[in-house]
């Protein structure tokens, strides 16, 4: 039973809910949490795709709880990035697809937290910010390093330098978030991307998330050479048979993930 987060698991669709109302501030138990739920998903047979979302209309996540974070010292911000830390790696790791589904605000590690996704979905009254220079700070999971290969570095610093908060539309243009739909149709939207992407091959999708997660960190001879390899790795999987001979056979395929 989680104190922080809630977790449904319906039609191989894992949906996490941050669940501290009223603004879903993270602390060290929601990271403890979401990282343990994200680690049992990833290995759970049964679930192909993972939402994660915010309780409530206010916020998807509004930050790391200050409560818990001001008088923390060097060691104890240490620690606290390592239990954080560990919770963002997970999710931005995970073999399986993720998505962001934002309403309100989403700020400083809400923020980050997003970034970890695959996919990032907003309802229209999202915000999104790293605020954590307005407080003397900077961002501590991964924003100073996600964002700018997310969105490039202009944008970025833009962004981590000035603190400013931005809106869905604008978020959007920056290339944050893959699209903008009305705050009644989030859920209803994140839902219809998870089902898309359950019907793929899920191994497929795993070995190709694995190409580019550890691609981006190689020079582009080392990542070609990487992405042959994993290209080769698919040929010897029960779904590349039954993907390219229903395609002969002019059939939707039916992918085991083996």
């Amino acid at each position: 039973m989680h104190e922080t987060i809630d977790l449904k698991i319906e039609d191989g669709i894992a949906t996490i809910t941050l669940n501290r109302p009223p603004v879903n501030a993270l602390n060290t138990k929601l990271f403890q949490e979401l990282g343990q739920a994200v680690d049992e998903l990833d290995v759970d047979p049964n679930v192909r795709v993972v939402i994660i979302t915010g309780s409530g209309d206010k916020a998807f996540a509004a930050g790391v709880d200050i409560n818990e974070m001001k008088d923390l010292n060097p060691v104890q911000a240490n620690q606290f990035c390592e239990v954080s830390g560990n919770a963002f790696d997970l999710v931005a790791n995970m073999s399986k697809p993720t998505i962001a589904a934002v309403k309100g605000l989403a700020l400083g590690g809400g923020c980050e937290l997003t970034l970890s996704c695959d996919f990032r979905l907003a309802a229209e009254t999202a915000k999104f910010a790293l605020p954590e220079i307005n407080l003397g700070i900077i961002p501590g999971g991964g924003g100073t390093q996600r964002l700018p290969r997310l969105i490039g570095v202009a944008r970025a610093k833009e962004l981590l330098f000035l603190g400013e908060m931005i809106d869905a539309n604008l978020a959007w243009q920056y290339g944050l978030v893959n699209k903008v739909v009305p705050a009644a149709e989030l859920l209803q939207e994140a839902k219809a991307l998870a089902e898309k992407l359950a019907s793929k091959s899920a191994h497929a999708l795993s070995v190709m998330k694995n190409s580019v997660n550890l691609g981006l960190n190689m020079g582009l001879s080392e990542a070609l050479d990487f992405e042959t390899k994993n290209f080769i790795l698919v040929f010897a999987s029960d779904d590349r048979r039954e993907g390219i001979g229903a395609f002969v056979e002019k059939r939707k395929p039916v992918f085991t993930g083996k």
